[in-house]
């Protein structure tokens, strides 16, 4: 144990040093870069490979076709744990980790995302029929 004139010297000096510890609730931290938090998905980039959602290790991804066509993805953050592996495994960069980490919420339903919208539409489910080929006709 320390002799208590000692102690009164260090808490003296500590009140004119800097503290070593962040504010954080009241000054934000800038996260670096490449920081792996909330998901976010574009929908205009996705083709529906679905390879996001097989490569979840905790299957927090899941794809779902509605019945008009279209294609629903959604994703449940309170079981992600942001390894961004579906981030790295998107072909087309639909899938993007963001900074945001305060993520903290007493309901889990406020955490399932459910992304839809009028521009993703699966390319592979379109029934149109394919056109025909339009150049000279051959004459044989």
């Amino acid at each position: 144990m320390r002799l208590p004139g000692r102690m009164i010297w260090q808490v003296l000096s500590s009140i004119w040093k800097k503290p070593a510890t962040v504010l954080y609730p009241a000054v934000k931290v800038d996260m670096p870069p490449r920081f792996r938090g909330k998901l976010k998905f574009d929908a205009s980039k996705c083709i529906c490979c679905k390879l996001c959602m097989k490569d979840c290790p905790t299957d927090a991804i899941n794809i779902v076709k509605l019945p008009d066509g279209r294609v629903e993805a959604q994703i449940d953050l309170s079981r992600c744990i942001y390894c961004a592996q579906c981030v790295d495994s998107c072909p087309k960069k639909a899938l993007e980790a963001t900074p945001e980490f305060e993520l903290a919420s007493l309901d889990r339903e406020t955490l399932k995302v459910v992304f839809d919208g009028e521009a993703f539409k699966c390319p592979k489910d379109d029934k149109t029929p394919p056109k025909p080929p339009q150049g000279p006709e051959d004459k044989t």
